[in-house]
């Protein structure tokens, strides 16, 4: 029996565990399958308060970890595979081994859509980035290029026309879903260009250990060509990972948590945390303020409850 699991190991999870541990709550922190959620995919973090050199992102959460371990934390490796929020103690199967619990933080993230390509990947933090806020001061003078069509791909590539010296919107059709005014601010943008109906095929080079350009192919035509760019940018929305939590806690449409004010979700008990609630800012430090708050919330409704 606990008085606190924690659902994720990145920013918002790692503080959510520093919190409750030095509250001598002793919580158990599920890491997920991917542990450090996505800085462990990112390079360096320049925007991090008290890194003045910056950090890599792996080893950034890593102290987070060690830090939390310090005061208590444990953590165990693998994912909450179903879960019973019914009624309290709360249930949870942890890889096949179930644990109960008084409160419970989701903080397992959203995940980025990506292309799905081998090359994309291997060369993710080095060229293939999914946050232009995170990864954009990089590309100064550079040519960047954004994958998507929506409000998201407008709002990225508009940003990074301050760091690039071109950018170009690759979109797999002529039409976009992006609203009326994201669209016409994109367009009235000098340094943006447009190449539509076209997808990526391959990011070249993995050899080199860094983008330096990509294969584009007409849906229409299937003609394919040769495009030398420095950043790939996809904006083509995030998964947040509460699928395990359907039909017991209030999700939006896109599966997001619905806050129900501060850090508190439609049960009682069960707190969220960064980006499985957050749709607007995506950062590491609002990840780690929001776990902090979930963890301050967990602790103080326990206390109201004489634990």
């Amino acid at each position: 029996m606990r008085n606190v699991v924690i659902v994720g190991s990145g920013c918002a999870g790692n503080t959510a565990a520093i919190y409750t541990g030095r509250a001598n709550l002793k919580p158990l922190v599920v890491s997920g399958r991917e542990p450090g959620g996505q800085l462990s995919i990112t390079t360096l973090v320049e925007n991090f308060p008290g890194f003045p050199e910056g950090i890599e992102g792996p080893a950034l959460v890593e102290s987070m970890k060690q830090q939390a371990q310090r005061f208590g934390a444990e953590y165990v490796h693998g994912s909450v595979i179903e879960a019973d929020l019914s009624k309290r103690p709360f249930r949870l199967n942890i890889e096949g081994e179930w644990v109960e619990t008084s409160t419970l933080i989701v903080a397992s993230g959203a995940s980025a859509r990506w292309l799905g390509l081998d090359s994309e990947r291997k060369l993710i933090g080095h060229g293939v980035s999914s946050c232009a806020t995170c990864d954009g001061f990089f590309f100064r003078g550079k040519k960047i290029m954004v994958i998507g069509g929506g409000d998201s791909a407008m709002e990225e590539a508009i940003f990074l026309t301050r760091f690039g010296q071109e950018v170009a919107i690759v979109h797999r059709r002529d039409q976009f879903r992006a609203s009326r005014i994201m669209l016409d601010r994109a367009q009235q943008n000098p340094k943006i260009q447009w190449i539509t109906s076209a997808v990526v095929d391959q990011v070249f080079d993995v050899e080199k250990g860094q983008v330096t350009g990509v294969e584009l192919r007409d849906v229409r035509s299937g003609r394919t060509w040769q495009r030398p760019v420095d950043g790939l940018f996809l904006a083509l929305g995030h998964i947040p990972n509460t699928a395990v939590f359907k039909g017991q806690i209030e999700l939006d449409a896109d599966g997001y948590i619905l806050s129900k004010g501060g850090a508190r979700t439609s049960v009682e008990g069960v707190f969220h945390a960064g980006d499985v609630e957050d749709r607007t800012y995506r950062q590491a430090i609002t990840a780690a303020g929001a776990g902090c708050r979930a963890a301050i919330e967990a602790e103080r409704f326990l206390e109201a409850e004489g634990r």
